[in-house]
This record gives C-alpha cells, structure tokens and sequence, in this order.
C-alpha cells in the first residue's frame, strides 16, 4: 500500500500523540497547502529553528532534498551521513520523518551513525554494494519507524515488561498522570493518521540517547498497544476494551513483540 499524499487529509494535529508535533505539523502543513513540496516545507521550518535547535551532521546544517537526490545503488542512511540531507518524498510517511527529525535532531543523528557502524561490521550480503542487516540495523530500524519512549513510574513499566495489561491499565491507571509516551517513529505516526486498536509501538524505557550499540543489537523493547494508554482513545475507558486477547496478549518469551 502506498503511502498517503501530502496533498491529501494530513493527521488529526489535535491527537494526544501528536501533541509534540502540533505547531510544527500545523505550520508544514499550511506550506503544503501553498503549493511547496514536503522537503521545501521541512527546510523552511528548520530555517525558522534557533539555530542551536537546528539538526546538523558532521558540522553541517541538515536539510531535505527530494528523494531523485538520493543515486541509485546508494543506502538511505549512508547518503544521509555523507551529504547532510535527507532525501525526502511528497506523503506523510516522509513528511511525518521530517518532523521527527527537527523535534529529536540529536536522536536522528545518533540512529544515523549506529547505522554506519552497522554496515562497516556487517559482512558483505549476496548483491554487490549491499550488506546484511544485523541485529543492530534491524533494531534502529524498528524503532526509528515504530518506536516510542515511555517516561513512566516503575510500576507501570514492570507492569509492561510483565505484559500485565489488567494491572498496567486498570488497576495502575491513576500512574499514568505522571507518565509521559513520545512517539518517536515516523512509521507509528502514520498508522495512527487511521488509528485502530490493534496498533503497537515498539517502546524503549530508557532514555534512547543512552543505549550504545550493543543496547540496541539486543532490542530492548516492550510492545505497547497505544490506543490502550488512558486519554489516547475514548474507549478505553471501559475496562473491557481490554478484554480482547488478540491485542492484548499475555506474554510469550520465544516469539519476541506481537505488534498489530
């Protein structure tokens, strides 16, 4: 399925996951609707940042590129590290990357970087100019499209290691005033613009600046179903929308997230 147009509904800027992104997704949007392109917009916001807060790589002011900038045969992550910009296409899914990348410049260029190291140790893959995954590129990956970060009091996030949603949502749910979730993946951003109750982030309870390679190789995870966080869905605040076992699953160590 193709990713849905810039030119067309863009995402509701009053969901509480988009709470971060809203000025600045009301502002792109508006230069989108005045006829610039997704990678013009997003440079004209970074422009308006002060420039402490505007994203760089290797010394050099980070900007958005159309996506024919990017040659053919050269990784994504790769043109980003050695260029300083991004290529960047007309729909949400790149628009929404964008805004993740003036919002957590430093998170982006860290997760840029461990890509690089990634690709100088993985081993050479089948085609000429390509490398394996890996464990680590697979894991910033992950979390780079479907990530988020849970700032919350320790017995909410036993509760989610433990994947004991009726303590995590119910019986803990007064916690969850003194938590905060940030939505970090472009990707998650996107599915939610059509939110539906299976939806599962890939969240990280510790800070993502802290982790070091060998953190992220291990992926560190829990899943999350989001629209199941208190004030993210009207629903949910009849307990029995938790009661639906093909969303919230109890635990199954060997077969790792089981994301909707």
């Amino acid at each position: 399925m193709s990713a849905p147009s810039a030119r067309g509904p863009g995402p509701d800027w009053a969901a509480p996951w988009l709470q971060d992104d809203r000025v600045a997704g009301l502002a792109l949007q508006q230069h989108l609707r005045a006829g610039l392109t997704v990678a013009a917009a997003l440079n004209r916001l970074a422009a308006a940042l002060p420039a402490d807060r505007q994203p760089a790589l290797q010394g050099q002011v980070l900007r958005f590129v159309p996506q024919a900038a990017l040659p053919p045969g050269e990784g994504y992550e790769a043109f980003i590290a050695r260029t300083a910009t991004v290529p960047t296409r007309d729909h949400w899914h790149d628009a929404l990357n964008g805004l993740v990348w003036l919002r957590w410049p430093a998170l982006k260029v860290r997760l840029n970087a461990l890509h690089q190291a990634g690709l100088d140790e993985a081993p050479a893959a089948v085609r000429p100019g390509e490398r394996q995954r890996g464990a680590l590129r697979d894991a910033l990956t992950l979390f780079d499209e479907n990530g988020a970060w849970l700032e919350a009091p320790p017995a909410l996030c036993e509760a989610l290691r433990a994947r004991d949603w009726p303590r995590l949502f119910i019986a803990l749910r007064p916690l969850w005033a003194e938590a905060r979730l940030q939505v970090v993946g472009h990707a998650l951003m996107e599915k939610l613009m059509q939110p539906r109750k299976p939806i599962c982030a890939h969240v990280l309870l510790r800070d993502p600046l802290s982790l070091g390679a060998a953190d992220w190789a291990g992926k560190p995870f829990a899943p999350l179903p989001v629209l199941g966080v208190p004030g993210w869905w009207a629903g949910n605040a009849d307990p029995a929308f938790y009661a639906d076992p093909a969303v919230f699953r109890p635990p199954r160590p060997s077969t790792g997230l089981q994301c909707g």
